[in-house]
């Protein structure tokens, strides 16, 4: 850096400016630099104010109305403060002409801002502003189009006005005014605020069936406007016939195979680019079902729906029949929206006069409400009566729903798919069943404590079912357990009974008796009874559809669910590590009744799993789906690193590091081995060795340099061919350990007596990764030492730091002696001596005295049913 002047001499009250060229590298950036000027000698600064200005767009020094106080030496001083690197000029020296002195002017603007300032959103921007003149002009600032930002500052003597966070309503035209008595100069600048492009909204991935139709819309903002541009796996992506690009829009009609790809949108200014990812995947596959036929259970006069859920692309079209008849129009004909049938049935005066024909139409309502006429003769005298009902529905899904179903509903219901890829079709065989009955009784009993009653609840259902008895008191389910024996669950016995003729052949009737011994008081109260049928029988098969490194995309198809609703399913996994089958995480959360696929999480990688389902109802938990085929999630970077780093027993100059070898549950894939680090303490760089066998617990290092009984840092890292994973770092053990003493037997933590080691302790561990646990069982009085460690599937960690707790004192553990009574008329005087409390237990706050219990009166117990399960489904 250089000054551009020699030594120079100047009027009193004239002008000096004192100019610099900079030279910097090319890495240096311009705003990077900060120009000041020394005066005279180091570190005496030139202060500026009205009269003395430095730019820091060009490091100039400008003195307007020199004074004598002015002459000396000026030397500019340049820093960069990334590097905090400096530069100094040459001195200047300034002297003062003796044969004169500078007479008044008008202000002279000398520094000012760009015509044209360009700044992007959000920086901070200064305009400088600085005029020369005798007397020393004022500066001032005014915005013409409205007014300055008020978080705008003005600094040094208002010759720089600085906008801070400035945005887009702070651009205008500013104007700076320099004014004295001699007169007055004006500059005016406009200030441009730019923002680069930002997303409004974004592209996601999309999955379409073939001859489907694509939209994406990509916006932004920013200024200028950004424009906008498409690519498909990286190549610009042109208009077609099918193809319309209008800004932001991209329509994609009759999807093709060949469309699918990976999709960026670019949206652009002049100041830079922001990119929008998604991907575009177009199915095109012949419909397919799971396992069939399916087998559904109904409850006569109850509807009941089938599904046809085909897996294809694009959607196939869906017909359904009952054997060899068609329930709806072939494909030849129009489309059904949404088909219905009605059942004309023919009444006549003896029993099996009834016939049934059906026809189908393609709109709610009776025929009477579309305004069609439907002729229906019976050949038969007297005349008969004509009912219609509706029997079958189709709706949108494709699900054909039944309504009012009945025997003769029974039977095989064949639902085929087709689309231009091929065909496929699905049985589902529909029984029906009778309603199940359930009595209780006797209805209302009275009975005196300490005698017993049954109550007896008896189901009559279709002998195909298996019913299961549920008994409740007061709205709760009755445990037998925690009853004291009170309660006994009596055999449930069975036999078939015929019904009437009109009904359907053969029922079967369960019963199951509750057997009270020994009434209490606290036994009255009104019992329930529910018959509930069986839980969900098992899922169909399990299908693997996707599978990652730690997650499983698992689809199924519905077991019969013995007409109790589906509620959840449960994913389980097992695999050679797992000790037979466990629960795993799903996404989502909970997997209700009505899914039939989720995604597995958290699993490990490169690790064989197998998956099933189970399903759950309001009776239980039903039997598990079939074992998935077994697959292997794909390999992943070590996550797991080596624990229980330690070392010794080696020889002289032998450094001999241990570790517990990583399980190959948690080796993530082929090719695992160890990294072993180690340093000197003191040193800075760290010494790496490669320990190929991943069952290897130990290396060795021998350096006849090392002086013996060197203190070493060392760590254990584990890779594989996916790369490396974590080293191993210094245990940890838990802080801020506090214990409260609850109760005599109680304190919240984890302990062991005090003046004993840590394995005399008891332990108690929490569940997952809770944070406080309740001792119980503790010895009233006691001090104990309490510690607690983290755990996970590897071991142990180290103990933190131990606090003491005490228990409270136990209660009293003698009773009041001499009691002693008198009664006057309806009144007792009650007097005991006072009990006095050991050492070790709390002291005496008062006395509870408890009135002798009236006579029972004759215990009144009322029977009722509280309604089955199912809505008295089967």
């Amino acid at each position: 850096m250089q000054s551009s002047q020699g030594k120079f001499s100047v009027f009193e009250e004239d002008v000096a400016t004192f100019s610099a060229e900079v030279q910097t590298s090319s890495s240096v950036i311009p705003e990077e630099i900060t120009y000041s000027w020394v005066f005279n000698e180091f570190p005496s600064f030139v202060v500026e104010d009205s009269r003395r200005f430095i730019s820091q767009e060009t490091g100039n020094l400008y003195i307007s109305k020199v004074q004598p106080s002015d002459v000396g030496s000026y030397i500019c001083l340049v820093k960069n403060p990334v590097t905090n690197a400096r530069v100094l000029s040459p001195p200047t020296p300034l002297t003062l002409k003796t044969d004169g002195v500078m007479g008044e002017y008008e202000p002279k603007i000398e520094v000012h801002f760009p015509p044209m300032v360009i700044s992007a959103k959000g920086v901070t921007v200064r305009l400088e502003c600085f005029a020369l003149g005798n007397p020393v002009p004022t500066i001032t600032w005014r915005k013409l189009n409205g007014n300055i930002p008020k978080k705008a500052r003005l600094r040094k003597s208002q010759a720089v006005l600085e906008i801070p966070n400035i945005q887009l309503e702070d651009s205008g035209t500013y104007e700076c005014k320099a004014e004295n008595p001699r007169g007055g100069n004006a500059f005016r600048g406009q200030l441009q605020v730019y923002t680069y492009p930002q997303w409004i909204n974004m592209i996601n991935d999309t999955q379409l069936d073939s001859g489907q139709q694509q939209q994406w819309e990509c916006k932004a903002t920013g200024k200028p406007r950004p424009t906008y541009r498409w690519l498909r796996n990286g190549i610009p992506l042109l208009p077609q016939s099918r193809v319309e690009m209008v800004n932001g829009e991209l329509l994609i009609r009759d999807v093709q195979q060949t469309d699918s790809g990976m999709y960026q949108c670019i949206a652009e200014n002049k100041y830079g680019s922001i990119y929008s990812s998604a991907e575009l995947k177009v199915l095109a596959s012949a419909p397919r079902f799971p396992p069939n036929p399916v087998r559904v259970i109904a409850t006569m006069g109850k509807e009941v729906s089938l599904e046809c859920k085909p897996h294809a692309s694009p959607r196939p079209h869906i017909i359904w029949r009952k054997g060899d008849r068609m329930l709806q129009p072939s494909k030849s004909e129009s489309p059904i929206r949404q088909t219905q049938a009605y059942v004309r049935q023919a009444l006549r005066a003896e029993p099996d006069g009834v016939q049934d024909s059906a026809v189908i139409w393609e709109e709610d309502g009776s025929p009477a409400a579309r305004g069609l006429m439907q002729r229906c003769h019976a050949a038969t005298v007297p005349a008969p009566l004509i009912i219609y009902h509706r029997a079958i529905v189709l709706l949108r899904n494709s699900m054909l729903r039944i309504l009012n179903s009945s025997r003769a509903d029974e039977g095989k219901y064949i639902c085929r798919a087709e689309n231009q890829f091929g065909s496929a079709e699905m049985t589902t065989v529909l029984s029906v069943k009778e309603a199940m009955r359930v009595e209780l009784s006797p209805a209302r009993v009275e009975v005196t404590v300490g005698e017993s009653v049954v109550l007896s609840c008896k189901a009559t259902h279709d002998p195909s079912l298996d019913v299961e008895f549920l008994w409740i008191l007061n709205h709760q389910p009755l445990s037998f357990s925690q009853e004291g024996g009170h309660f006994e669950h009596i055999q449930t016995k069975k036999w078939r009974t015929v019904l009437p003729q009109h009904v359907s052949s053969l029922q079967q009737s369960s019963t199951a008796d509750l057997m009270i011994r020994n009434i209490l008081l606290k036994h009255a109260g009104k019992y329930g009874c529910q018959a509930q049928t069986s839980p969900p029988g098992p899922p169909g098969v399990v299908i693997v559809e996707e599978i990652t490194d730690t997650t499983a995309t698992l689809s199924w198809s519905r077991g019969v669910d013995n007409h109790s609703p589906i509620i959840t399913y449960n994913l389980q996994a097992r695999s050679p590590f797992s000790l037979g089958w466990q629960t795993v995480r799903t996404d989502p959360d909970r997997v209700t009744g009505d899914m039939e696929s989720a995604i597995a999480v958290e699993l490990n990688p490169w690790v064989e799993y197998e998956f099933r389902v189970v399903a759950c109802n309001a009776i239980g938990t039903g039997d598990p789906s079939a074992p998935s085929r077994s697959v292997r999630t794909k390999e992943a970077v070590p996550s797991v690193a080596p624990a229980n780093v330690s070392g010794g027993d080696g020889r002289r100059h032998e450094l001999v590091i241990s570790w517990e070898p990583v399980s190959e549950e948690f080796q993530n894939g082929e090719g695992f081995g160890y990294i072993v680090a180690f340093r000197a303490n003191g040193t800075r760089g760290w010494k790496e060795k490669m320990v190929t066998s991943a069952d290897s617990t130990t290396f060795k290092y021998r350096d006849e340099t090392f002086p013996p009984l060197t203190p070493f840092e060392v760590k254990v890292g584990c890779y594989n061919n996916k790369g490396d994973g974590p080293f191993s770092k210094p245990r940890e053990a838990p802080t801020e350990v506090t214990a409260d003493s609850m109760s005599s037997s109680e304190i919240q933590v984890n302990y062991w007596k005090d003046m004993e080691q840590e394995e005399a302790g008891d332990k108690a561990r929490t569940p997952g990764n809770e944070t406080s646990i309740v001792l119980t069982g503790l010895e009233g009085n006691t001090l104990y030492l309490i510690t607690v460690k983290g755990y996970n599937k590897i071991g142990q960690g180290p103990a933190s730091t131990a606090v003491r707790e005490k228990t409270k004192k136990s209660p009293p553990s003698q009773p009041p002696s001499n009691l002693m009574w008198i009664q006057e008329g309806n009144n007792v005087s009650l007097s005991w001596e006072k009990v006095r409390s050991k050492d070790n237990e709390s002291d005496v706050i008062g006395y509870k005295v408890v009135p002798p219990p009236p006579p029972p009166p004759p215990l009144s117990f009322a029977f009722v049913f509280d309604s089955c399960v199912n809505h008295e489904d089967p």
